[in-house]
């Protein structure tokens, strides 16, 4: 009776196909940080009364802690313990994020928050493969639609599959969670998906759910230890030559711009 021949013990395993891309929004998809969050967070101390202000080598800093409540919280209790003091100290950062939530809407929806070069052309190339998008991001679900909503139009958000945002999971990245989150959601295993970061802390909360990752650094991320990323690049570019893609670190992408091509060379070589 014939058997079905096995493979042997030691053979290399089958590499895995990539199946879905999953995107930061804050600094990845587009240029929120100091266009969008810096001025929203600023007006809303204003309106409080709180004589905060913070400049934007000052926020850049502030970055390294992750979640706009969080970067109040630690703000007010290296900087401003008597707020900290406060009794009511809890509700009023959840009063004080609501309204710069609202700020940060209005700007969105002004259009003060555009999509970096090259993020609709991607997103184009990976739903014309069939391919899965899918968000992980620290940011608020509100503002993930408002921004979405304005760069992409009305049911923006509807061309990624999964979006974990905000409160989604209780800790904040550099921990793992948002993106095992999304990866429950997605049914699919780290090695058949590929991130896309900006940040240090970013990349760290990737690779400790397991997951290549590719890294679109700025201004305000250049010059972060970005070990463990796949290739480090200075965006993801456009096909004219004046908004191309540069390599940083790591392998460069085939051409000017970023493709998915590029996208599924960096992940095979990383799951092989």
């Amino acid at each position: 009776m014939p058997t079905t021949p096995t493979a042997p013990a030691d053979a290399a395993p089958t590499p895995v196909d990539l199946r879905a891309v999953i995107f930061d929004v804050d600094g990845t998809l587009a240029d929120t940080e100091l266009n969008g969050h810096l001025p929203a967070f600023n007006q809303a101390f204003a309106e409080a009364g709180l004589g905060w202000h913070w400049s934007a080598p000052e926020y850049l800093r502030l970055l390294a802690i992750a979640g706009g409540k969080e970067r109040m919280i630690h703000y007010a209790r290296t900087q401003h313990p008597d707020v900290a003091a406060r009794a009511d100290f809890a509700e009023f950062i959840t009063h004080l994020h609501q309204e710069k939530t609202r700020h940060y809407a209005a700007r969105a929806a002004a259009g003060a928050t555009p999509l970096r070069p090259g993020i609709r052309r991607l997103l184009d190339e990976i739903a014309d493969a069939g391919l899965t998008a899918a968000i992980a991001t620290t940011t608020t679900l509100a503002n993930v639609h408002a921004l979405l909503r304005a760069q992409l139009g009305a049911g923006g958000e509807k061309r990624f599959a999964v979006i974990g945002a905000g409160d989604s999971v209780a800790r904040k990245k550099p921990a793992p969670d948002i993106y095992q989150w999304v990866l429950a959601e997605l049914g699919l295993s780290s090695e058949a998906c590929l991130a896309i970061e900006d940040s240090a802390i970013g990349v760290a909360a990737a690779r400790a759910a397991g997951l290549p990752v590719v890294v679109t650094a700025h201004a305000g991320s250049i010059g972060e230890d970005f070990s463990g990323a796949r290739t480090v690049l200075d965006g993801l570019g456009d096909p004219a030559p004046s908004e191309g893609a540069r390599a940083l670190a790591g392998t460069p992408p085939a051409d000017h711009a970023v493709t998915l091509a590029d996208l599924r060379r960096w992940h095979a070589e990383s799951v092989r």
